[in-house]
């Protein structure tokens, strides 16, 4: 990736997926007429007050949702303490380290927040979440940024950037393939998709509009890891830069063709930081004879490149050519010297889903761990956590942990440290789980603390 791209000051920590290094800043450049844009990843303008907090027209928001023990809270800054009251991540001796770090992926938990099974403390977090009014959810890609331990288990996350990477009427269905179309890109999904308001993909008719958060993979496909639908309104297409014609002032993405005229009119891009293989999430109003014309361009959570960063993600392999070269959401991997978890190394490759960490070097990620998260054809483990304390209770079947649903009322849930007798308004749980159907976590572990 091109590291003068559209220009960004970047600072970040991942929901879910990276580690890095950073310092302030928001979630990429976002070009829309008026706004100004250049420089580097590690630096340039902040995005505009209006960019900065919905590029889209979609109101931005705070936290809220399951970073907040009150599903109802949207905050930018979030509460003294540790959401789940015990003081927060970091707190009691945790390594956290001072330096800051970078992390991108899809949330898979709650308790502060937890990322690819990085738990943040979220205390002391400025937040820009676009496209969803009630904050964040299970599912959602983000990019966190701030301070974590050198065994990426725990963390302090100072910034949080999360936005929503595809919407659009639902084209087709591949119920074989576990696959869909939406404005061009194939979207594929595994056991760890989030569906918010379904209970699968054969509950989403064509035509219906969908907002997809995902994780991007070869050009022009997405893999889902939130689902939901939505009322019509903006489009949003995540993908990679190709084809770029300065002089026609468009590049392909996935099945369409991006027109950037607008922006350059109102000099909102500068044509020249613009380069093929590069990440974008792209805003329009509408789309006409798979033409985009867009209102805005924005890097996709960008990693700095910073000599030395720490830098977890989680991401489709693409590019891979062996342990030593592979690339992760377009960025260049080393994981020869990696430890390999979750299955074996003979598995990877292309279109595997993993969670890599470690350091920039020279421009390339030399990762010190790599975890197996899921092999087409094969499956791979999906995991959901919450920790903090039970609230709306009406039975095991129909509770809520930080805002989010659960039922832990099947046969095979396990419970520790007590029973389902114990549950109530105000205890404190983890809670387990490998699906969310229909906006509902289903257990599979309770263990009371």
């Amino acid at each position: 990736m091109n590291k003068h791209v559209l220009g960004t000051g970047l600072i970040a920590l991942t929901v879910a997926l990276l580690l890095s290094c950073g310092g302030g800043g928001g979630g990429g450049a976002v070009f829309a007429p008026g706004a100004t844009g250049a420089g580097g990843n590690g630096a340039g303008p902040a995005p505009t007050a209006a960019a900065a907090t919905n590029a889209a027209g979609d109101s931005g928001g705070g936290l809220g949702g399951i970073a907040a023990d009150d599903a109802s809270a949207s905050t930018t800054t979030a509460a003294s303490g540790g959401d789940d009251g015990s003081g927060g991540v970091g707190s009691g001796g945790t390594g956290v380290s001072t330096a800051d770090a970078t992390s991108v992926g899809a949330v898979d938990g709650a308790g502060s927040i937890i990322v690819n099974g990085l738990r943040y403390d979220t205390s002391r977090t400025t937040s820009n979440v676009q496209d969803a009014p009630a904050g964040l959810q299970l599912g959602m890609t983000a990019r966190v940024t701030g301070p974590v331990s050198a065994d990426f288990t725990s963390g302090i996350a100072l910034r949080v950037d999360s936005a929503a990477d595809l919407r659009g009427p639902l084209v087709s269905v591949d119920l074989q393939q576990g696959s869909f179309v939406v404005l061009g890109t194939t979207v594929t999904t595994d056991a760890a998709t989030v569906w918010a308001d379904a209970f699968g993909l054969a509950a989403l008719p064509p035509g219906d509009t969908v907002q997809v958060w995902g994780l991007p993979g070869a050009s022009g496909t997405l893999r889902a890891t939130r689902v939901e639908r939505h009322a019509q309104g903006a489009l949003i297409v995540t993908g990679t830069v190709q084809g770029l014609d300065v002089a026609a002032q468009g590049f392909a993405l996935g099945g369409l063709v991006v027109d950037f005229a607008n922006l350059v009119r109102a000099g909102a891009v500068d044509v020249q930081t613009l380069a093929n293989g590069t990440l974008v999430r792209v805003r329009a109003d509408n789309v006409s004879q798979g033409r985009l014309v867009a209102t805005s361009v924005e890097l996709w959570y960008p990693v700095p490149r910073t000599e030395g960063t720490t830098v977890q993600v989680a991401g489709l392999v693409t590019e891979f050519a062996g342990l030593a070269s592979l690339r992760v959401l377009g960025l260049e991997v080393d994981a020869s010297a990696a430890r390999i978890t979750g299955g074996p190394a003979d598995s990877i490759g292309n279109g595997v889903k993993v969670e890599v960490g470690g350091r920039m070097t020279n421009g390339i990620l030399k990762a010190s761990k790599l975890k197996l998260r899921h092999v087409p054809g094969t499956g791979g483990p999906a995991s959901f956590d919450l920790i903090g304390t039970v609230g709306a209770f009406r039975s095991a079947a129909d509770f809520r942990v930080k805002g989010q649903p659960i039922d832990a009322s099947g046969a095979g849930v396990t419970y520790r440290n007590g029973t389902a007798a114990n549950l109530g308004n105000g205890v404190k749980v983890h809670v387990h789980g490998s699906a969310v159907l229909n906006g509902v976590l289903t257990a599979d572990l309770v263990e009371f603390q």
